[in-house]
């Protein structure tokens, strides 16, 4: 999935974070309602705005993320 198409970044909104499709939900919200347990479901019907191709952009932009993070091993 590229993601880039519906993840967007705008300095003056929402502080420049990673939000969907230029809306206000931020892909950070997204990501943490998911790991509290709510399903797609659940956050289509709270967020009507929200499509189920947003949520699985989240959890690509989060996984390209992670990819890319690097860490520094133990001393």
């Amino acid at each position: 999935m590229d993601y880039r198409k519906l993840i967007t970044i705008e300095p003056g909104k929402r502080g420049g974070k990673p939000c969907i499709r230029g809306l206000r939900i931020t892909v950070y919200a997204v990501l943490e309602y998911l790991a509290s347990g709510m399903s797609e479901e659940e956050l289509s019907r709270d967020f009507p705005d929200l499509t189920r191709e947003d949520i699985r952009a989240c959890l690509a932009f989060a996984a390209d993320r992670e990819r890319k993070f690097v860490s520094t091993p133990p001393e």
